[in-house]
């Protein structure tokens, strides 16, 4: 855990020099107006202001994609050397033109890192405090801003400030980020597994979690491989056998085993009557209190109804993972954790099943890409009638489950009470004939008591609870990105259990990008970042000094004698220095409150700061009573702004994608951030001439209404979710949507 939140903090650097960039040319332009002589050219100002982020628009367009194949790591390293080089260049700038190319060559490195690290912090963080991390660099951005505020406000009180320094020196921290995103900071392990590189993925992960055993979430991301197939949502009674056999409801074929339990346990798994599949999944899971509510208000989106459910009666914590399932063994465990400690990794596996291998279509010089990831000797089994082949398979292995001095060292436990586990299928399709095989089933213990008879029970793992001797779970269940059919029809003997090669072989098809599940992400994100620019903030942010400068704030430090442009880049310093508890508020509340809540509880109160400042500046109120509205109200507006809609848009990006399409993704919703952005920032200093300052918050007023339906109608939550359930539930809320339609 302590190396995911250092790692977090490294990667956010990235964004602290996109903060020291934007303070510092907010105030550096005050100067290069002057020494170009740009008072009568706002279109030059404007795009001097603009031009990073034009380099930023232009790099985003293939970071993704190049991302996707290369990996994030190389790619923050180029955007710490583009920072350096821009910095240089900007020192140098004899003239405007060679600024504009420093400014694009910053931008380059801008959108990179803009662009990747929460998608970087995404895949390496648990989802426990993946809100808590992502929001990192919102805070590292302001805590630039405000070094370089101070930094420029001090430059300011000279007699000759020299713009040229106060753009160059960002070389310095961009040299402390190169050597951190080289030398320290890991590949995404996400990445590495859809690649095929499982050995390089296991080591990153101890690395982060800080413990030997991480074959529960090894498996969750090669299960993130294979997203949006056909996944129905169900509802079980899980418990161990022997408690639910007395209910005599439900006929023994319809039983279910989960594998893999540990030796001498039998969990069983049995459906709830009346269970809902895919065409009515939007009415099991929403027809609890305010969801049943939630689902007949008009244009309210299905999905944010199904995850709403999951978020409304949360179950108490760990009462699934440390009573029910203390140690659901993995399949990844039993190859993992042999005898003799063997790593799960291509050698390895290929000294015991080479010939198994090759049968699959292995090659000894890829990096375990085909090889099976349980060998011949551990799937080996004899096929009995009686015996199920999969129960033969895990009651032989369970006992491996518990090595490491007794204690449990494999947990399914993949995050916000979710569980992972595999059933057995056997499915009749036509002419008798059965199809076998594995179904990979999400497990999350709904918010009602499962027990019917309230008896105390010793369930597994020693501890016993009232009332707890089975519970009632709903499961997201689909095919499974580790199940070849193929080899289950070449090897009859056993189940072979493979990387999906294809996936990691080949980069992102650009037909996964109109799956329902995608296009239903990509709607979200993009209306979410097209609303954030629009609301303005970029916009406040690059103008902050003149802004405060025509709402006349010299008036408020007239007294202490400094200059107009000294005292808008002191209040502009001072608003940023605010804006860091505020950003600690929303690292607090962003896993327990969660992300969909912060933008409904700040966008009321941003609405009500523009409008204050409109009123203050169409309204003869006095010079100071002008002033200090003017400045409480951009303070307010920034404030709110940091806790909800600055981080919360780039956290949602990044985990609402599924793996093999997300630097892509992603890619596409920061291209319209920039788009939007480029517009906002060109258009300001017209707009502020033309319309005037309370004409331009007037329209970001506007725009704030329209996000907050926005949000209400169409945002899910997501604290807490395995990024991987995440995208299983986009892509069935999408069809749900279809099918409504």
């Amino acid at each position: 855990m302590r190396g995911a939140v250092l790692v977090a903090v490294a990667a956010s650097i990235g964004n602290l020099l996109q903060g020291w960039d934007n303070a510092t040319i907010a105030g550096a332009v005050l100067y290069i107006k002057k020494e170009f002589k740009l008072e009568t050219q706002p279109t030059m100002e404007g795009l001097i202001v603009a031009m990073s982020l034009i380099g930023a628009t232009i790099i985003t367009t293939f970071s993704g994609a190049v991302s996707d194949m290369v990996g994030r790591r190389p790619m923050l390293i180029i955007s710490s050397v583009l920072y350096f080089v821009s910095g240089l260049v900007m020192l140098w700038s004899p003239n405007v033109y060679v600024l504009l190319l420093a400014r694009l060559i910053d931008g380059f490195g801008i959108g990179l890192a803009v662009t990747l690290v929460p998608v970087y912090i995404s895949e390496t963080a648990p989802s426990e405090i993946r809100g808590l991390l992502n929001t990192l660099p919102q805070f590292s951005g302001s805590g630039g801003m405000f070094l370089s505020y101070c930094m420029v406000f001090g430059m300011s009180l000279m007699a000759n400030p020299d713009w040229r320094v106060m753009l160059g020196v960002l070389f310095v921290p961009s040299l402390l980020y190169f050597l951190l995103t080289m030398f320290y900071m890991p590949e995404s392990p996400r990445w590495l597994v859809s690649k095929g590189r499982m050995l390089e993925a296991k080591l990153v992960l101890q690395k982060l979690r800080g413990r030997e055993d991480v074959s529960g979430e090894m498996a969750l991301l090669v299960e993130g491989l294979g997203v949006g197939g056909e996944t129905s949502i169900e509802e079980y009674i899980i418990g161990p056998a022997s408690e639910l056999d007395d209910q005599g409801a439900i006929a023994d074929k319809e039983q279910i085993t989960l594998y893999g339990p540990e030796e001498g346990v039998a969990l069983v798994a049995r459906p709830v009557k009346g269970q809902s599949i895919l065409g009515s999944a939007f009415s099991l899971l929403s027809r609890r209190g305010s969801m049943e509510i939630q689902s007949n208000i008009p244009l309210m989106d299905p999905l944010v109804t199904l995850f709403g459910s999951v978020h409304e009666k949360p179950p108490e914590m760990g009462s699934m993972r440390s009573t029910l399932f203390p140690n659901f063994g993995s399949m990844f465990s039993v190859a993992e954790q042999q005898p003799k400690n063997e790593q799960w990794d291509e050698e390895n596996l290929q000294q015991e099943s080479e010939d198994y291998a090759s049968d699959a279509g292995g090659d000894e010089s890829d990096d375990n890409v085909h090889s099976p990831l349980l060998s011949r000797q551990t799937t080996a089994m004899e096929v009995r009638d009686s015996v199920p082949p999969s129960d033969s398979v895990f009651r032989q292995t369970s006992s491996l489950t518990h090595i490491n001095a007794g204690e449990a060292v494999s947990s399914m436990g993949i995050g916000g009470g979710w569980q992972l586990a595999w059933k057995w299928s056997e499915e009749e399709i036509q002419d008798g004939k059965k199809e076998r095989g594995f179904k990979r089933i999400y497990l999350h213990q709904e918010g009602v008591p499962g027990s019917r008879r309230g008896s105390l029970v010793s369930l597994p793992g020693g501890e016993a609870q009232e009332g707890s001797a089975f519970v009632q779970a709903a499961a997201l269940v689909s095919q499974p990105a580790l199940y070849s059919k193929e080899l289950m029809d070449q090897h009859p003997i056993g189940p072979a259990m493979v990387h999906p090669s294809e996936t990691a072989a080949k980069g992102p098809r650009w037909s996964d990008l109109f799956e329902a599940g995608v296009r239903h992400a990509l709607f979200v994100g993009i209306g979410i970042q097209i609303l954030q620019q629009f609301a303005g903030i970029n916009g406040v942010l690059y103008y902050t000094p003149q802004i405060l400068e025509q709402a006349g704030v010299e008036v408020l430090l007239s007294n202490i004698g400094i200059s107009s442009d000294s005292a808008s880049l002191l209040i502009s310093a001072l608003t940023t220095l605010l804006m860091l508890p505020s950003i600690g508020i929303a690292m607090r509340l962003m896993d327990m409150s969660g992300r969909r809540f912060l933008l409904l509880f700040t966008i009321p109160i941003l609405i009500a700061s523009l409008i204050v400042l409109v009123v203050a500046n169409l309204v003869e109120l006095g010079n100071v009573v002008h002033a200090v509205l003017s400045t409480v109200s951009v303070i307010v507006y920034f404030c709110c702004f940091v806790m909800g809609f600055g981080p919360v848009p780039n956290i949602l990006c990044a985990e609402i994608f599924p793996t093999r399409v997300r630097g892509v993704c992603i890619a596409i919703c920061a291209l319209t951030f920039w788009i939007g952005d480029i517009i906002v920032t060109y258009t300001l200093p017209v707009m502020l001439d033309t319309i005037g300052l309370a004409g331009v918050f007037g329209i970001y007023a506007i725009v704030c209404v329209i996000a907050f339906v926005f949000v209400f109608l169409k945002v899910p939550e997501t604290k807490g979710m395995p990024l991987e359930v995440i995208t299983e539930f986009f892509a069935v809320g999408a069809k749900q949507a279809a099918a409504r339609n």
